[in-house]
């Protein structure tokens, strides 16, 4: 008799068969030649680390605090969203931030343990501390694209997907709340593996 695989075997899986693709939004030989509209908004749907990083915000802005309101939960996401246009313009401006990568990698085991724990911080420490990961995410973001189009597709990408991660987490608060922090192993796991690759 064979046993049904569980949950945790699963997501192992999963995160095992995308291992190959973590990276494939990042700089490459071919940095700042990617322009237009379409080419900005498709750019952070291609690196699972910028779209775990981006869903995880809003996930874990509904799942730490379920009963605040709009305004609050909008208050990380949007300081996301102009930090990284803020990262991504600093960086087309000549500006190198340190150590983009492992910044990166931080951010999604932090966004990660903070969505398994549910952590609660005050609206204004959140914001603050996704907006600080977001400006490495938009320096990545701003080697690669050139151009005003890009840029506004990048954000409103990043708009959407945390709305996505939104919906998500107010969705999962109201089925089971494990769930919902099972959704931070994601991160924790392509974090981990990008600080050590």
């Amino acid at each position: 008799m064979t046993r049904p695989l569980h949950l945790p075997a699963l997501l192992g899986i999963a995160v095992s068969a995308l291992l190959p693709s973590l990276a494939l939004a990042h700089t490459g030989a071919d940095g700042g030649h990617h322009q237009g509209f379409a080419t900005g908004f498709i750019h952070p749907l291609t690196g699972l680390d910028h779209l775990l990083a981006m869903l995880s915000v809003g996930v874990w802005t509904v799942l730490s605090a379920p009963k605040a309101g709009l305004r609050a939960w909008a208050a990380a996401p949007a300081s996301f969203a102009l930090l990284l246009l803020l990262g991504a313009l600093l960086t087309q401006a000549g500006w190198a931030l340190p150590t983009v990568e492992p910044m990166i990698a931080l951010s999604l085991l932090v966004l990660g343990v903070m969505v398994v724990l549910r952590q609660a911080l005050p609206t204004a420490y959140g914001a603050a501390l996704v907006g600080g990961f977001a400006l490495f995410h938009g320096a990545a973001h701003g080697h690669e694209l050139s151009g005003a189009a890009a840029l506004l597709g990048v954000v409103l990408a990043s708009a959407l997907l945390h709305g996505l991660g939104l919906c998500l987490g107010h969705l999962l608060c109201h089925r089971s709340m494990w769930l919902g922090r099972l959704l931070g192993l994601g991160p924790i796991a392509v974090g981990t593996v990008l600080l050590w690759a």
